[in-house]
């Protein structure tokens, strides 16, 4: 695929159903990387877009339409995907009213990031509603931007009282000794996090879930940031602490990701 596609409710959108996004900016979100017409996790994916209705619409999202567009849309193509969900009938004087759920399905060139370590910096700050994968991504990219002005790839999250959360789009793992590290601050259940925990599960890989602070990150012998677009990336550094990715914690995680399946809508 190489140009950008959309559908409404499974049919090609028009200019007033993307307006109606754009005038009203309150919903929700999930991007895949498609290969094949397949996606890895995509029942995860689905799960995450019902959960998210439900919290946002007091709604249901009709999953078996949603997996009929997207097969319908994506065909055997490889692609990026963004399913969108809001409300054209969403009230914002009264948000609490339930609202029948719309679904803005986007396809678009696959992507394939730089596998170069990254250098990120440490800012004071978390998502509003982090457990939700929203709309409100502005201040994520300036985030982005203020690092980079600062010479840095990309920005860490952290909490007031210093405890690591996630990056910018991004969740963040960390190696010790023992396996690998996950921090328990507020933060989003990116789906390829879960999808890494399953297949380190799967190849008996130790793992912990605990609280990280900014302050112990030079402990850690490497640091990792995972998303839809890149599974497992390597950090060069945190701040001033630097790391030396080597090939193994890639490989590893490489492998944990290969245990799990592709899925056909």
């Amino acid at each position: 695929m190489t140009a950008l596609r959309m559908w409404f409710n499974g049919r090609p959108a028009t200019l007033d159903d993307v307006g109606a996004l754009l005038s009203t900016p309150y919903g929700h979100f999930t991007s895949m990387q498609a290969r094949g017409g397949r996606v890895q996790g995509l029942q995860r994916h689905l799960a995450r877009l019902q959960q998210a209705t439900r919290a946002l619409f007091a709604s249901d999202l009709d999953l078996d339409a949603a997996r009929g567009w997207l097969r319908d849309a994506l065909g055997d193509a490889d692609a990026s995907v963004r399913m969108s969900v809001y409300s054209r009938a969403f009230d914002r004087e009264r948000p609490l009213q339930p609202a029948a759920a719309d679904l803005l399905l986007v396809l678009g060139p696959p992507r394939r990031v730089d596998a170069a370590p990254v250098r990120v910096c440490s800012v004071q700050g978390e998502r509003a509603a982090p457990q939700l994968k929203h709309l409100g991504s502005f201040g994520l990219w300036y985030q982005r931007r203020l690092a980079q002005q600062r010479g840095y790839d990309d920005a860490l999250l952290v909490t007031a009282d210093g405890e690591v959360a996630e990056g910018t789009i991004w969740n963040v793992g960390f190696v010790d000794a023992d396996g690998i590290v996950w921090p328990t601050a507020p933060a989003l259940d990116g789906i390829s996090m879960q999808l890494l925990k399953a297949g380190l599960a799967e190849l008996g890989v130790a793992q912990t879930v605990r609280r990280v602070d900014l302050a112990e990150v030079e402990r850690f012998r490497g640091a990792f940031f995972t998303n839809s677009t890149c599974a497992a990336l390597p950090l060069a550094a945190i701040d001033a602490v630097t790391y030396t990715p080597g090939p193994a914690t890639p490989t590893l995680l490489a492998r944990a990701l290969a245990t799990q399946p592709w899925e056909a809508p």
